[in-house]
């Protein structure tokens, strides 16, 4: 079972970026899946919730408005559009799903600065 993010980057303010998790190693679309982030010094908080379907999706208060979650299942693989990005978005973001067992991704390094 794996999770494999990638897309991040350095982007500047008012910025967009697209990360991606390609999973692989289980029924993909059998599971709900998250987006989480951290910053330096933070605990890891929810960013996005996604159902197994995509019918239902669930955002954190703080990125709800800018970021969209999303996920092609034909392809096993979930996404996070980023708009409108500020610095208090800079941090690691992970992919998570949990088949019984939790799991993370290593992370992709996303920083908005000028």
């Amino acid at each position: 079972v794996q999770l494999v993010e990638s897309g991040g980057g350095l982007v500047e303010p008012g910025g967009s970026l697209r990360l991606s998790c390609a999973a692989s190693g289980f029924t993909f679309s059998n599971y709900a899946m998250r987006w989480y982030r951290q910053a330096p010094g933070q605990e890891r908080g929810l960013v996005a919730h996604i159902s197994s379907t995509g019918d239902y999706t669930l955002y954190g208060t703080s990125v709800k408005g800018r970021f969209t979650i999303s996920r092609d299942n034909a392809k096993n693989t979930v996404y996070l559009q980023m708009n409108s990005l500020q610095p208090k978005d800079t941090a690691a973001y992970y992919c998570y799903t949990n088949t019984n067992v939790p799991v993370w991704g290593q992370g992709t390094q996303v920083t908005v600065s000028s």
